[in-house]
């Protein structure tokens, strides 16, 4: 099963440069991580005027990037991540899934 998923979360005032940087630097565990649960053209824009973070990936099979809060290397990058964003408990990003309304091939 292929699909489209789209989410949003949200930065903390004064993190763009550092969640960029971040971001340019993946670590390579969580680059493979990703990709081998079936996730692939994944991007992430930013709303400067919000802080809100608009993400878009494809996915091939059940589960998408925020799915993955099972695997250590998931866990490790959520960590690091956590001080430049909303979280939940266990620092998964706060993701709020989004509705598709029009899609053009």
């Amino acid at each position: 099963m292929e699909r489209r998923e789209a989410f949003r979360m949200h930065l903390k005032p004064g993190c763009k440069d550092e969640y960029k940087k971040r971001h340019s630097e993946l670590w390579p565990e969580v680059e493979k991580t990703i990709k081998e649960s079936g996730v692939y053209d994944y991007s992430i824009y930013l709303d400067e005027e919000t802080g809100y973070l608009f993400a878009f990936q494809k996915v091939k099979g059940d589960k998408g990037s925020q799915d993955l809060g099972g695997e250590d290397a998931i866990r490790k990058w959520w960590h690091f991540m956590a001080p430049l964003m909303d979280t939940n408990e266990d620092e998964s990003p706060v993701s709020i899934p989004l509705e598709e309304m029009f899609h053009l091939d």
